[in-house]
């Protein structure tokens, strides 16, 4: 029994008007921290002083006039800017319209100015001297030309042919060996200068130990490859004084 009394008085709100006294005071301080807003000709801290259970219902009146105002400045502002866009798409068109004139004008301009062909401008006579020849003055250039580019081209010839041609020459220094260290190699040397050819050149010379007292000659010459072979030369010394001369080798060969 004392239990079912102590869950009746639970359910029973004792303290109602403490809560709804408090309810009143948040109230009106909201309404306070929103004076000067006004819903249909009402003042908001009026409505909540003369009936402050009608605050929710004042509340959702505000939230929603202030979405309206927020929604229809919105559509001013897309309004504005389809106006903006309406001016300039009309003005694309017109360009593209213009555009589209010229180039119609121009088409047929140029179907206009179609060339006239050459029989119609030569005439029906073709023997008389008021003829015009359409190709006369290219072929008359064409000539022109390939007269001044042979003239060029003998000219460029003659003096090919008047230029020196270059000679080839070659700088050879030959080893002369004699048989033994008994042999004069003054004789010899003088014997190898004796040679004398229309393109060869004898030059320094001097005598280099070989060993065992035998010395040879070393001497330079000068050669034109065209007129004079090395290789017939050492032969030819070899052979005109074999008495004195073993043998002969290249010891250097440079082309000048």
């Amino acid at each position: 029994m004392e239990q079912a009394l102590i869950y009746e008085r639970d359910s029973v709100w004792f303290d109602r008007w403490r809560f709804e006294a408090a309810e009143e005071q948040h109230q009106i301080r909201l309404a306070d921290a929103h004076k000067g807003l006004v819903v249909e000709g009402h003042s908001l801290s009026t409505e909540v002083v003369s009936h402050p259970g009608s605050l929710p219902k004042t509340l959702r009146d505000q939230r929603l006039a202030v979405a309206a105002a927020d929604v229809e400045r919105r559509l001013s502002a897309l309004e504005q800017e389809n106006r903006e866009l309406r001016k300039v798409t009309d003005s694309l068109q017109c360009a593209v319209r213009n555009l589209e004139a010229q180039m119609e004008s121009l088409k047929k301009e140029g179907q206009r100015a179609e060339p006239v062909p050459a029989a119609q401008v030569g005439g029906e006579d073709d023997d008389s001297d008021d003829e015009i020849d359409l190709f006369g003055s290219d072929e008359e250039e064409d000539a022109e030309a390939e007269r001044l580019k042979e003239e060029r081209k003998k000219a460029y010839e003659a003096k090919k042919q008047k230029k020196p041609a270059v000679v080839a020459k070659s700088s050879v220094v030959l080893d002369v060996k004699p048989w033994d260290d008994e042999t004069d190699m003054k004789v010899v040397e003088k014997n190898v200068r004796s040679i004398e050819k229309d393109g060869l050149v004898w030059g320094a010379s001097k005598f280099v130990p070989v060993g065992y007292g035998i010395k040879k000659l070393q001497i330079i010459c000068v050669v034109e490859d065209e007129k004079i072979s090395i290789e017939d030369l050492s032969e030819e010394i070899t052979t005109d004084f074999e008495e004195v001369v073993q043998s002969v080798d290249v010891a250097a060969f440079n082309k000048i």
